[in-house]
């Protein structure tokens, strides 16, 4: 499964977000993350890929934790293999 993350306001909601992630970080596969306006300035709106591993039931429980967060947009992706 893949998760993308939109962080609206990264300075406030950084804390609770890496919080979650650090809990779920054993299903966590790859991480990928972009908020670079340009090399001297960050966005205040940050984007994370996660790439999970692991049990759907630990994927649900993850988007729910991040889902819970305010100013964080969940979306996911599922590809059958």
């Amino acid at each position: 499964m893949i998760i993308g993350l939109l962080i609206t306001d990264r300075i406030k909601e950084s804390g609770r977000t890496q919080k979650v992630l650090s809990q779920y970080a054993h299903i966590i596969r790859a991480r990928l993350g972009f908020h670079e306006v340009s090399e001297d300035v960050c966005s205040r709106v940050g984007v994370i890929l996660l790439q999970l591993a692991g049990r759907k039931e630990e994927w649900d429980n993850l988007v729910a934790a991040l889902e819970a967060i305010g100013g964080v947009e969940v979306r996911t992706m599922n590809f059958e293999i």
